[in-house]
Parts: C-alpha cells; structure tokens; sequence
C-alpha cells in the first residue's frame, strides 16, 4: 500500500475501516458477549440451540438501524471537519454503511462458529483471504485495470467478504438456525442476557474505540496524510499482537466452560501459559521489527519515516497485551465480567485525553506515545484486579530471563554491520536475531508449550527423513 498509495489514500482506506468497525461495535448492541458468556444455556443441537443466532441477528438489525440513524445525524459535522484537512473522505462517506453491516454479520457468525468450538474458519477468512483479496484490489490499480474510486469499491468488498463466507459455511454446515425459540427465554435468562448485553455494549465498545481512537483523532487534528502514515507505522507495531488474536479467540470458550463448573486451575494454567507464550512471539517480533527498523522504512518509502517512534511506542504498548495473556477473557467470562467494562471505560478516557495533550505536540508519535501509557496503565489496573479477586498473577522468573535474551538478542544484532542489500540485511538480521533469542529460550525452557510444538516439528522431520 506505501509504495502504491498517497499517505493520504492510505489514511482513508483506515479511516474507512475505523468508522466501520466503531459503529459495528456498537450496532451489535453487546450481544457478542452475550454469545460467548451464555450460549452454553442455549447450546441443543437437536433443538437448533433454540434459535440462538436468529436471535443475534434480530438484535443486531435494531442495532444496526439505530447506529446508522446516529451516523446521518452527524452527518454536517463530519463532513464539515473533513472538507478542512480530510476532503478525499467526503466523496465515500456514505461507504461507511455497507461496511457496518457487513462487519456487523462477520462479529455475529465468528462468535457463533467459536462457541460452536470453531473458531479456526473465521480467522481463516479474515486473516488469509481477506488480505488475498485486499491484495488484489491494490494490484488491479497498480496495473491500472481500474482507478482508485473502483478500487475503494473493489476494497470494500474485500473487506466485507469474510461475513459472506462464514453466512455460506453456516449453510453448508446446516447451522444457519435463524428462527429464535422465544419461549426458552424465561425471565430470569432474560435479565441475564439484559445484563450482559449491557456491560458488554460498555467493553466491547470502549475495545474498539481505544484501537480507533487515534486515527479518526489524528485525521480531524492533523488530516488524512498523518493518519496514513500513522497507519502503516501501527500495522507494523500490531504485528506483536498477531498471534494473541487467535489465542484469544480459541481460549475464550475453553475459559467460560471453566468458569461454569468454577474450576480456577484449569483458568490459571490458560493464563500462566498465555503470557509466557505469547510474550515470547511478541518479544521476538517486537526485537525482530526494531531491529530492522531501517529495512522497514526501504520497503515503504522515505515518506513514512516519520513514523519510526510509532513503531516504537505501538509495539511497546503491544507487548504489554501480550505479558497479561488472555487475562481480559478470564474476567469477561466471569462473574464479575462488569468490571471489565469499567477498567475499558477507564482505557477509552485516558486514551482521548492523552491523545488531546500529546497529538497537539508530539503529532503522530504523541498519539502513539498516548496508546503506550494508557495500555500500560490500563492493563496495569487488569493485573490487580484478578490477583486481588482471584489471586490470579501469571508471571514467572522465566519472564526475566526472556527479557534479557531478548534485550541480549536485539543488543547483538546492532553490531552486523550494514549490508549493501536491505533484503539480504532484512534476512540476515532477522535469521540472526531468531536464533539469539529462540537457542537461550528453548534450552532455559522458557515456554514449555513452545519447546512442546519445536520438538512435535522436529519428531516430524526426521521422521519425513527416515
């Protein structure tokens, strides 16, 4: 996209994408959370788990009718700030509303496949082929078989097409149980699922809002180039957060079947391993992005290098997520899963008013700066939380060790010197920082999970070779 793309195309498309999944959030009106907490209530296969997703899909069509009526409302505002720094926006306003919907659909079939204990087709579909498709929009404009307005359009269809093929997976699997059975809903499952709703508006919108926060703040304080540059800078800091999304998503389930029958060593053994895992990829690809802070900007272009510290700070702040593990889905599943809706109050306050003090004078890396301290702060507030509550705490000396091997790692690799190729550097420093870090972490054991898979691969290959 940088190397294709105006940074201010680039902030559009995110932009497009932010707004999207903003009012998305809010459109479902926090019955994805009433899926994952109460869907074993319903769960009946031979009685089509009582017409659960038709129920979903008749809650969220409310919603969604009720958001998009707030999004018109705002209308002259939006456009009137757009025409000043963001006037490429103005043309595609109205693309925001296809894209709720759709994005709307994909939240509501990805959560009822996951409670369904498949949560491998929706990942599948928005992180693989979405990006394929993605992909294709950007080369059919390289090879000028369409213009950029085609290519929006072509995008986002690209975007919405995961909720498609989940709706047609549903069909094929014989899941698309779309009559709700209103009768299995008594009064007191009803002020449950009120209550869950409720507070799951409150988190999951507030989740949201924190990740877009900072590129509609950036585009009406700064204009849409910044928010383009910001963004490419943020997908590279985000990558820390790759394998955690999948983590996510597999363990929460496992997490509220535990929490049913109250068994809080299975829930502290997922959260003990969590952080020790997902710290381990998140520090090797933090170390691996910064180490080869330059080669990134000779693959998007000198136009984005302002965004070096951006880099920095999202990634910092990302491997604070990682630290806490699946810490988030252990209080959601709970009984006290409202008081994650309040710590993400909390995050989303500090969130804009850090943003509103440092974007003004540190531009973009003031916003990524903001996301830094406000994660740090707000996950802080997690920690205590569970370990005050439940005397949950996932930390380990091993997690001192992996810091230092990976400080020691990244520490050593500034000492290659330049290559004359950035691709040969970019795969020289890389190779050589993963095996700095990985040798210490699998001979010290760091992660018994990860020794686990290394030794699985390994039994594989000699067999293959035998």
């Amino acid at each position: 996209m940088p190397r294709l793309l105006s940074t201010g195309e680039v902030g559009l498309l995110r932009l497009l994408v932010s707004y999207s999944t903003l009012l998305a959030q809010f459109a479902v009106l926090g019955f994805n959370s009433v899926t994952v907490k109460l869907f074993p209530s319903f769960r009946d296969e031979n009685n089509k788990h009582h017409g659960f997703l038709g129920l979903a899909l008749l809650i969220s069509l409310i919603g969604f009718i009720i958001t998009i009526g707030v999004y018109l409302g705002f209308h002259y505002f939006i456009v009137s700030n757009a025409k000043e720094k963001s006037d490429l926006f103005v043309p595609y306003y109205y693309y925001v509303i296809p894209m709720v919907f759709f994005t709307l659909l994909f939240g509501i079939f990805d959560t009822y496949y996951r409670v369904l204990y498949n949560a491998v087709i929706g990942i599948l579909y928005k992180e693989v082929v979405q990006r394929l498709l993605i992909l294709a929009a950007i080369l059919l404009y390289y090879f000028k078989v369409v213009d950029f307005h085609v290519m929006v359009i072509v995008y986002i269809i690209a975007i919405s097409s995961p909720s498609l093929f989940l709706f047609f997976s549903l069909l094929k699997d014989k899941l698309l149980f779309i009559i709700p059975d209103f009768n299995f809903i008594d009064i007191k499952l009803r002020k449950e699922m009120t209550s869950v709703a409720f507070f799951g508006i409150i988190a999951s919108y507030s989740g949201v809002l924190a990740v877009n926060i900072d590129i509609i703040m950036i585009d009406i304080l700064l204009g849409l180039s910044k928010a383009g540059i910001y963004t490419i800078a943020f997908y590279f800091g985000t990558l820390i957060l790759v394998p955690m999304r999948s983590m996510g998503k597999i363990s929460s389930v496992v997490i509220a079947d535990a929490w049913k029958k109250d068994d809080r060593t299975t829930i502290m053994d997922i959260y003990r391993k969590s952080s020790i895992s997902l710290s381990v990829i998140g520090l090797l690809l933090f170390i691996g992005v910064w180490g080869n802070i330059d080669n990134v900007f000779h693959l998007v272009g000198s136009a984005y290098s302002s965004g070096k510290y951006v880099i920095l700070f999202i990634g910092l702040a990302n491997l604070t997520d990682n630290l806490l593990g699946v810490n988030p889905h252990i209080i959601l599943n709970s009984k006290h899963y409202r008081w994650l809706s309040y710590l993400l109050l909390v995050y989303a306050g500090l969130l804009v008013i850090t943003n509103l003090i440092l974007i003004p004078t540190y531009g973009i890396v003031g916003a990524a700066l903001a996301s830094f301290i406000s994660k740090f702060l707000y996950n802080g507030l997690k920690y205590i939380f569970l370990y005050k509550t439940y005397h949950f705490q996932p930390f380990h000396y091993k997690h001192l060790f992996m810091f230092i091997f990976g400080f020691a790692a990244w520490a050593l690799s500034t000492l290659i010197p330049v290559l004359d190729s950035f691709v040969i550097d970019l795969l020289v420093r890389s190779l050589f920082i993963s095996i700095a870090f990985l040798l210490p972490v699998y001979y010290f054991n760091i992660s018994e999970d990860i020794n686990g898979k290394i030794q699985q691969l390994a039994k594989k290959i000699f067999a293959s070779n035998t």
